[in-house]
């Protein structure tokens, strides 16, 4: 029998002497291979004792001002036998009460990966207020730039190299090329420097770095991902651009529908009367001032702006990436109120100006912040020090990334290369599966396996997984699957056997997945120019899912035409294009799932995510694999130190880990493993 510890926040918690507490351990689990998993508990008991109700606060007084807070979840350790087991987070589920006196708290022990979910929620990349560090103007100038080198950002003193580029993707115009009837006003990108032909800068928009979005998603949520994965060498990840294309069509300013002129006020620091942190500005985002109120406080915010100007201007306040108010269509000095009156409205805030011209504000926009408790009242004072709207679109990455949540982008690169994540001394290790099952120790396990009782499963309860992209509706993807019957780039697999039983399980990634052409002058001779066209079946503009492509920089390929306004073009010959592979080199990676005639080169690309991320797919459906269900009493010189990435030996046998449920006070484990055919 061991003896079970369980300390949340340092304190050490009463336990039952017969409570049963049993921690499941899983990372990635053969009947949902799409997910993540991390140690959970069942929901378990601890007596409502004295130390107990001090730690949780008397939770079933609800008049306890400040109390204990359980929607959310507090660091947690179990130990056994006073060595340290597993590091986590404990969530009150709730108290019994009997004969009205508290008797038990239920809780829940989580690992720490779950967090993640918590600390991020249903934000979405626009709530990534980092990421306007990348913002340039939207002008002929920085499109042409971006189109033919690129910008490299200096953020934090961290060079990021090629961070914005301009692919060379339409959002409505038709591209093509023809040197025989070269036209006006076209989209034929044949250059012979008479007609107005070629593309017009406008018709384009610009991309940003993943690596950018993931750095981004470091900074706001306080985390650190491990360079397993996400790191600048890795060009398989860091090639990795999305496509900045939250409307359809043009550009717009994302808040008012419209091209308008844009600014993020910056904030001097704020002014506490009282010394404390309740309103405070953030240093490394002079546009974000920080609401955290705490139990009891309410407060109103008073955003005052004077101008001269007689130019209408919007206003939008928004919190964590989100408008929460707006106020359109005002001139001259305007002022408005806001009410902070719960905890829930806590978070990072900003303000957005927008103008169809520049205006001066002078003086410098200020707020005035009050805020009431029961027993005081604080006053606050912020100004602007940079609040004009100067006269040039600032295309800002939050305010023109695709509407896609921050987990679900995540959750989409993750599912794209198979990776998987723990935590580990305070980091989020993120490395592909199969990193992760190469590194391990092996355990013989045969003398604490139980004999009584042991069962032998399919491994798979699926006869078909399916593997494809959510977005499939752009103009040439249409018609590949018109044509084909079946989405380019998707991938069926099944066995070769269709007597198989079991249900179709799919893994759909939350991108788009676009078909891009390779353009031919109207001999048949192939050009260096490859694009990709957001249209629909019936070649208008579309919005689709959030793109994710490779991009390749030509540096002296087919001349192309830009049009710098509707009367003005130049001639280019370098420019980066849109790919699904990492290059234009035969056999580059692909992002697609299936074997697909790579559109560059024209020739099929076998180097795809199946074969290089998800291959252990084709290892489970073979016949010889099984799941095996027993019982075993492992000792702790072996359970405190195992990783779901170790193996069990087993009688001359070798296993990998799918699951293990422990009852921690017995030490039974209900081991779920999978046999290993590899032969080392």
């Amino acid at each position: 029998m061991k003896e079970v510890q369980l300390y949340i926040e340092g304190q050490r918690v009463d336990l039952f002497k017969d409570e049963t507490i049993s921690v499941t351990q899983s990372i990635q689990n053969v009947k949902d291979p799409a997910k993540i998993f991390t140690e959970f508990s069942k929901t378990f008991s601890v007596p409502a004792s004295k130390s107990n109700n001090k730690i949780f606060k008397h939770y079933y007084n609800y008049d306890i001002v400040n109390g204990f807070d359980a929607r959310q979840k507090v660091s947690a350790e179990i130990m056994l036998n006073y060595i340290s087991f597993k590091l986590g987070y404990i969530k009150l589920e709730g108290v019994d009460l009997v004969d009205n006196k508290p008797h038990t708290y239920r809780i829940t022990f989580f690992g720490s990966t779950v967090t993640l979910k918590d600390l991020i929620g249903e934000d979405k990349l626009g709530a990534l207020t980092w990421l306007d560090n990348f913002a340039v103007e939207y002008s002929a100038a920085n499109i042409q730039t971006g189109l033919t080198t690129g910008f490299n950002k200096i953020v934090d003193s961290v060079v990021y190299s090629s961070a914005i580029i301009t692919p060379l993707i339409s959002h409505t115009k038709r591209l093509y090329y023809d040197s025989s009837a070269p036209s006006a006003e076209t989209g034929n990108l044949y250059y012979d420097g008479t007609t107005n032909e070629g593309v017009l800068w406008s018709d384009l928009k610009y991309s940003i770095r993943v690596h950018c979005i993931i750095k981004a998603i470091e900074k706001q949520y306080g985390i650190t991902f491990s360079t397993d994965f996400f790191n600048t060498s890795n060009s398989i990840y860091h090639n990795l651009y999305m496509w900045m294309h939250r409307v359809k069509g043009n550009v717009q300013s994302s808040l008012s529908g419209d091209l308008l002129y844009s600014k993020v006020v910056l904030w001097n620091t704020f002014d506490a009367s009282d010394g404390n942190s309740i309103i405070y500005t953030d240093p490394e985002d002079e546009g974000i001032f920080n609401v955290n109120l705490i139990y009891g406080q309410i407060a109103t915010a008073t955003f005052n702006f004077t101008t001269s100007s007689t130019d209408n201007y919007n206003i939008y306040l928004k919190k964590n990436g989100v408008t929460v108010a707006e106020y359109r269509n005002q001139n001259g000095n305007f002022s408005f109120s806001y009410y902070f009156n719960d905890e829930s409205l806590n978070g990072q805030y900003s303000v957005t100006l927008e103008s169809k011209v520049g205006i001066s504000f002078s003086p410098n926009t200020d707020i005035d912040f009050v805020i009431n408790t029961d027993l005081t009242t604080y006053n606050y004072t912020a100004t602007s020090f940079n609040d004009d709207i100067d006269a040039f679109f600032l295309f800002y990455p939050t305010q023109q990334l695709p509407e896609i949540k921050v987990l679900d982008f995540l959750t989409g690169i993750f599912k794209m290369f198979n990776l998987t994540a723990y935590v580990e001394n305070g980091i989020i290790i993120v490395t592909t599966l199969d990193s992760f099952y190469s590194s391990n120790n092996k355990y013989d396990v045969s003398e604490y396996v139980s004999t009584n009782k042991k069962s032998v499963d399919t491994a798979l309860p699926y006869k078909q997984i399916d593997f494809r992209y959510a977005g499939n509706k752009t103009f040439l993807a249409d018609k590949f699957l018109q044509l084909n019957n079946q989405e380019f780039g998707a991938l069926e697999y099944k066995s070769n056997n269709d007597n198989f039983l079991g249900d179709i399980y799919k893994i759909e990634l939350p991108f788009e997945k676009m078909i891009y052409e390779r353009l031919t002058d109207y001999t048949d001779t192939n050009t260096t120019i490859q694009w990709g066209w957001m249209a629909d079946n019936k070649e208008e503009a579309y919005i689709g899912s959030p793109l994710i492509h490779y991009a390749y920089k030509i540096t002296s390929g087919t001349t192309i035409s830009f049009r710098i306004s509707l009367t003005t073009k130049t001639s280019l010959n370098r420019y980066h294009i849109p790919l699904n592979q990492n290059g234009i080199s035969v056999d580059s990676r692909s992002l697609n799932f299936k074997a697909e005639i790579d559109e560059f080169n024209l020739v099929e690309n076998a180097n795809g995510l199946f074969v290089n991320y998800v291959s252990y797919i084709s290892d489970i459906f073979n016949a010889q694999k099984r799941l095996t269900k027993l019982t075993a009493y492992l000792p702790l010189k072996i359970f405190t130190k195992i990783k779901l990435s170790d193996r069990f030996i087993i009688t001359n046998r070798k296993y990998f880990i799918n699951s293990i449920d422990t009852n921690l006070q017995t030490g039974e484990s209900k081991l779920e493993l999978l046999n290993d055919l590899t032969t080392d």
